[in-house]
């Protein structure tokens, strides 16, 4: 199974903005498409955003539409997770995972193991 290494979180105050990273491990992230993902209430975890393997495509939960913006890297063999504008509510555990396809955000499904995922914590 594909393994992913995530990065980038920390603290970060109301409105401040940091960078996720999804980096591949063993293989090249070319032609997959990747979704990051985070926990919500009464469901083990919510899609954030996806892009697809050609970098074409992407989507957002409403909820970060606007603020968020995924990208990738091909030279860095990298996913990337830029949050803007965060807000207390965007505090969670962050993952990547590969997705069988990037869907509005409604139908995106995992597939494949879970990493250990990055903290991201919005507080004053």
């Amino acid at each position: 199974q594909l393994q992913f290494v995530e990065s980038g979180g920390g603290l970060v105050q109301p409105g401040g903005s940091l960078r996720l990273s999804c980096a591949a491990s063993g293989f090249s992230l070319d032609s997959y498409a990747i979704g990051w993902f985070r926990p919500a209430p009464g469901k083990e975890r919510e899609g954030v955003s996806c892009i697809s393997g050609s970098g074409v495509t992407s989507n957002y939960a409403t909820s970060v539409t606007g603020r968020f913006t995924i990208s990738r890297d091909k030279a860095k063999n990298t996913v990337f997770l830029q949050m803007t504008i965060l807000k207390p509510e965007d505090s969670a555990i962050y993952y990547c995972v590969e997705v069988a396809a990037c869907v509005p955000i409604a139908y995106l499904t995992s597939e494949g193991s879970w990493g250990q995922g990055t903290q991201v914590t919005v507080s004053s």
